[in-house]
């Protein structure tokens, strides 16, 4: 086996976690954490964790440059969450954040296609349980969404996965081509959020709790950027959706009122960034996308932990509810514009260093560089309208500061991203190109000083116009829900009808077969006297023969034909009734949410197999 591998850490401290109490319990997690970073610290590249499985090779820990440059963001940023989540009392939360990022961490060090889709899609369930923790209706129903999300994707990537496997007869983590090639992107841009695959993001991301809010802004989206420079490196379409992205995420951010779901749109901005420096795909853009990972994970994180403190201090979440919180939670005010300030570019924070970089590699992509820089100016406006609707304007708000466990982490984070400024090349002897990029020229300095004065200037004069308001912000996930709504109609109406159609037939059948069976010789007789009956009627006339006895018997027919069918009516009504029922008790966890899971992984595997006869 060699090396212990670093999520094996994780995993097995989530199954210790209950045998502690108390303070005890606390001392353990900060403990395990804290072993977990020292322990990546130490950890040389290797391969390791090997065996044979279904006649491909299983690689569960692959240790390069790449993999332990992520892994040590990872550990870092979750020892300093761990931190400040520490106050929290339930086991569960405990439990799965530390799976959560032992996933992540198998993820990144994963050497095959094989153990990368398990920890992938454990990864995924495991964010969806920590929003679920939360036990209130809207994170159950983010949660689930989330999960939906994710499901799709791993299922695109699965069958991308198999196809490769089925086209090279490998699982390595290398040599995509073709159809499984366009199959794994799109897998891996449902993690990553791209356009308009994204709405997970913002829908799950406010509606989690304080905490579980912070972990989720650091893991998912950068082990799918994590993937993308593994395997999709120097992909035009991968570079130009980060432009997308980063233009996007700044668009709708600048609408929101509500704080999180602002920072949600601003994390799909920022890793639009880092997606665009992957698809460059040359040494610089590729260390420019990576190094600003490293510097996201730190601002981003520290902005939900200032906005986390905040709501646990206040009860409030939107920005037309706070301000004046400068003088009263000065610590967490100077984190959070340390943050802002970072996260938009400015000189002297580590954010102005990453985006030089990638800046520099997008020089001569003309349309995707004039769109990053377009996204820098949205990027510092809405910052502005953050941190002045939320802490700097006058407003009479009952708050304290927030408690050391909440402060120290944040504390820390901020000196971290102002360390990044100051010190351009920090981390560029363990970046995988080991890039370095002079970022503090007169040229780098006075290209970005402009973007930064005319948008400080336009928050100024239009101020009133970026002033938050409550509204609902017209996204892509009414598109999904309408669509998700109609297939659940198309599943059950037309099947409740048809169930009907073949209650209402059985029942007339059934219906005639037991008269007949009770009365054979009579059925016989009426059945000869109906037939003389309508001889006699066109021929004869008499009254035996009468039309009228002829219609007397039609209408018996009719009557017993009625009585099977206001039963087949009885029974739909009763079995829509009780789907309503059910429905009601389980919201979006029911018998129509089984029903579009149950017929999308049927429609996947479908697709399985049409795309391997085809190819």
């Amino acid at each position: 086996m060699g090396a212990i591998h670093p999520a094996a850490i994780f995993f097995v401290g989530a199954a210790v976690i209950p045998l502690f109490k108390g303070k005890a319990q606390r001392i353990f997690i900060v403990g395990v954490a804290l072993a977990s970073f020292i322990y990546m610290l130490f950890l040389e590249p290797q391969k390791g964790w090997g065996f044979s499985f279904l006649g491909f090779n299983v690689v569960l820990l692959n240790a390069d440059r790449l993999s332990l440059f992520v892994g040590c963001i990872f550990v870092l940023i979750g020892l300093l969450i761990i931190l400040y989540s520490i106050h929290v009392k339930e086991n569960e939360h405990h439990i799965v954040s530390f799976l959560y990022i032992g996933s992540s961490l198998g993820v990144v060090f994963a050497g095959d296609f094989f153990t990368f889709f398990i920890l992938w899609e454990m990864m995924a369930v495991t964010a969806a349980v920590l929003i679920w923790l939360k036990r209130d209706v809207r994170s159950m129903g983010a949660g689930f969404r989330y999960l939906i999300m994710h499901l799709i994707g791993g299922g695109i990537l699965l069958i991308g996965i198999l196809l490769h496997f089925s086209a090279t007869g490998s699982m390595e983590i290398a040599g995509l081509t073709g159809v499984p090639f366009a199959l794994i992107l799109t897998g891996i841009g449902f993690k990553a959020a791209f356009i308009p695959l994204h709405t997970w993001l913002p829908d799950a991301y406010p509606k989690a709790s304080l905490t579980v809010s912070v972990f989720l802004s650091v893991f998912t989206t950068k082990a799918a950027v994590y993937a993308l420079a593994r395997s999709f490196t120097g992909v035009d379409v991968v570079a130009y959706m980060g432009g997308v992205m980063a233009l996007y995420g700044v668009t709708l951010a600048l609408l929101q009122s509500n704080a999180r779901k602002l920072l949600s749109y601003m994390i799909i901005s920022s890793v639009g960034f880092m997606v665009a420096g992957v698809g460059i795909g040359t040494q610089l853009g590729i260390d420019g996308g990576l190094s600003h990972v490293w510097n996201g994970v730190m601002y981003k994180s520290l902005l939900f932990m200032c906005i986390g403190a905040v709501i646990y201090r206040t009860g409030r979440h939107d920005l037309t509810e706070l301000g004046g919180l400068s003088r009263k939670m000065p610590i967490t005010t100077i984190a959070c514009i340390i943050a802002a300030l970072s996260f938009s570019g400015v000189p002297l924070f580590n954010g102005f260093v990453s985006k030089a970089m990638v800046y520099e590699a997008a020089y001569y992509h003309d349309v995707l560089y004039w769109m990053l820089k377009l996204a820098s100016v949205g990027t510092f406006l809405s910052f502005c309208k953050f941190t002045y609707f939320g802490f700097l304007r006058k407003k009479e708000i009952e708050a304290r500061e927030a408690p050391l466990t909440m402060t120290i982490p944040m504390i820390i984070v901020a000196f971290l991203c102002v360390l990044g400024g100051l010190y351009p090349n920090l981390i560029a002897d363990i970046l995988p190109y080991q890039s370095e990029l002079p970022a503090y020229t007169w040229g780098k300095v006075m290209s970005i000083m402009p973007l930064l004065l005319g948008s400080g200037a336009i928050f100024l004069l239009g101020g009133k116009l970026l002033a938050p308001r409550k509204r609902e912000v017209p996204e892509f996930d009414y598109v999904y829900s309408s669509l998700a709504r109609d297939f659940i109609w198309f599943c059950r109406s037309p099947s409740s009808a048809f169930a009907a159609w073949i209650d209402l037939a059985f029942a007339r059948l059934a219906g005639g077969f037991l008269w007949f069976c009770r009365n054979p010789v009579s059925s016989l007789a009426a059945g000869v006297d109906s037939m003389f009956a309508l001889v006699a009627r066109i021929f004869v006339g008499t009254s035996r023969y009468s039309p009228l006895r002829a219609l007397e018997s039609v209408a018996g027919w009719i009557d017993r034909l009625s009585l099977a069918a206001e039963e087949a009516a009885k029974r739909r009504a009763q079995r829509e009734k009780m789907a309503a029922l059910a429905q009601g008790e389980v919201d979006v966890r029911g018998i129509d949410s089984a029903l579009f899971l149950v017929a999308l992984m049927l429609a996947m595997f479908l697709l399985y197999l049409v795309l391997k006869y085809l190819l």
